[in-house]
């Protein structure tokens, strides 16, 4: 199997990444972001770009890609609905129109979150935003698939780039047990993510749109 992934230097991407060259059935990983992510294995490739939203120098790259794993993601903390839109809406749609032009019917597997707003009229703006970016990718011809995880404690060394999000993870570590008794809805590791994106782009699932708990038990 031929897995890209968008976001690898994110604390899911980062996840994510190393259940994929885990996987033996998983031939290559090719990475496609603005900054290198540090990782070396020779399954891993890396495609670096100033402007995420032309992929088109990438398309020999993109060709024969059996699944996309799109972790890419920013907090809408201080940004414009423009901004954030940006990056929440526009890259991952110009992630999936690349993908799906030279394999229509790849898995593409995005990472939400709990609150997306399907119905796209809510107020509050992140979730309007993601909703409206699950509803476009689940309308293409791609296999596309939602993940709505809730709180995900990173695994094996994968850290978030925000120091505040640092801080907080390691405080709620100690706690991961106990929230996952309490809310196993909304709980999942980075490991189970990158297992879950595996499992769904070799089995697929009857639901499009996953929470934690639901995915957290599917099997690579």
């Amino acid at each position: 199997m031929r897995v890209v992934v968008f976001g690898a230097t994110g604390m899911v991407g980062q996840g994510v990444v190393r259940e994929c060259l885990l996987d033996a059935d998983v031939s290559s990983v090719v990475s496609v972001g603005r900054t290198a992510s540090g990782v070396r294995d020779p399954k891993f490739q890396e495609l670096l770009t100033t402007d995420l939203l032309d992929l088109s120098p990438f398309a020999a790259e993109l060709s024969g890609v059996d699944a996309c794993f799109f972790c890419l993601g920013v907090t809408s903390t201080g940004k414009s609905e423009a901004d954030y839109r940006r990056v929440t809406y526009d890259i991952t749609m110009a992630a999936a129109s690349a993908v799906a032009a030279q394999n229509p019917s790849a898995t593409f597997v995005y990472v939400s979150g709990v609150g997306a707003d399907s119905t796209e009229k809510g107020r509050t703006m992140w979730a309007r935003v993601r909703g409206e970016t699950e509803n476009a990718l689940l309308a293409t011809s791609l296999r596309a698939y939602v993940l709505r995880p809730g709180f995900i404690q990173p695994l094996h060394g994968a850290t978030s780039r925000t120091t505040l999000y640092r801080v907080l993870y390691r405080v709620l570590g100690f706690l991961h047990p106990l929230l996952r008794l309490l809310f196993p809805k909304h709980v999942s590791t980075t490991e189970q993510i990158g297992r879950a994106m595996l499992g769904l782009a070799r089995h697929g699932s009857p639901e499009r749109i996953l929470y934690s708990r639901e995915f957290n038990a599917i099997s690579p």
